[in-house]
C-alpha cells in the first residue's frame, strides 16, 4: 500500500517530518474510527451481512480517513507532551 492522497509529504508536514510519529497518530487514530464504527456494527447486520463493516459505512478504510484528517488538521499531537513522553524534555504543569 502506498500513500497518493493525500501526500505524504503534506502528512510528514503536519508531524514535523518524523514518519513514525505519523504512523503511531494514523494507527491510533484509524482505531479509534474503527471502534465507532464497530459500534454501530450490530445494527447494520440486522440488516444485511458484511464483513468490514468501516468500508460498508464509510467507503473507505480507517486508515485512509484517518490520514486526511491529519493533513486537514483535524487531528493532530501536543509537541511538548509528546516529546515528554519520550523523555526529551520536560512537560509544562
Amino acid at each position: 500500500m502506498s500513500v497518493v492522497n493525500p501526500p505524504i509529504d503534506e502528512l510528514l508536514e503536519k508531524t514535523d517530518n518524523n514518519r513514525f510519529l505519523l504512523a503511531a497518530l494514523a494507527s491510533k487514530r484509524a482505531s479509534d474510527i474503527n471502534s465507532m464504527l464497530r459500534g454501530q456494527h450490530n445494527r447494520v447486520l440486522a440488516v444485511t451481512d458484511i464483513d468490514d463493516i468501516t468500508v460498508a459505512l464509510s467507503g473507505e478504510d480507517t486508515i485512509s480517513m484517518a490520514m486526511e484528517e491529519i493533513v486537514d488538521g483535524d487531528i493532530s499531537y501536543n509537541e511538548d507532551r509528546y516529546e515528554a513522553a519520550l523523555g526529551h524534555k520536560v512537560a509544562d504543569a
